[in-house]
């Protein structure tokens, strides 16, 4: 019997990413991506969560960015803009700010807007 150890492998933040970025791509098979760059496929699925949960992705770092969103039954006491309010969506982002899109806003430009956001 060998006395030989496995030595841990380090990924640095960056490179987790890249790995992650490419089992997002469309079509693309988590298990070929893992053989790929030589990582298990239970810790690609592990990062891929950390990403999905904010905790591994670089603000601007051209992947998409999943936020948590909480849709509430609520609505506001205003008459007189209950037409105007009609396809808008507010978003509620972690650090306390609030935005309200309407539904024709262009997807580029949002995304420049949240990107900016987060990086604050």
């Amino acid at each position: 019997m060998s006395d030989a150890r496995r030595v841990r492998r380090s990924w640095s933040d960056a490179r987790k990413r890249e790995i992650v970025a490419a089992s997002l791509e469309p079509g693309a098979s988590v298990s070929v991506i893992a053989r790929r760059y030589d990582v298990n496929t239970n810790l690609l699925f592990i990062w891929r969560r950390l990403y999905r949960d904010g905790l591994l992705a670089e603000p601007g770092a051209g992947l998409p960015s999943l936020l948590p969103i909480t849709i509430t039954g609520e609505q506001a006491e205003k008459p007189s803009s209950v037409a105007s309010d009609a396809g808008r969506v507010e978003i509620e982002l972690p650090r306390g700010y609030r935005i309200r899109v309407d539904a024709g806003i262009d997807g580029k430009a949002l995304r420049c807007i949240l990107d900016a956001l987060e990086r604050r």
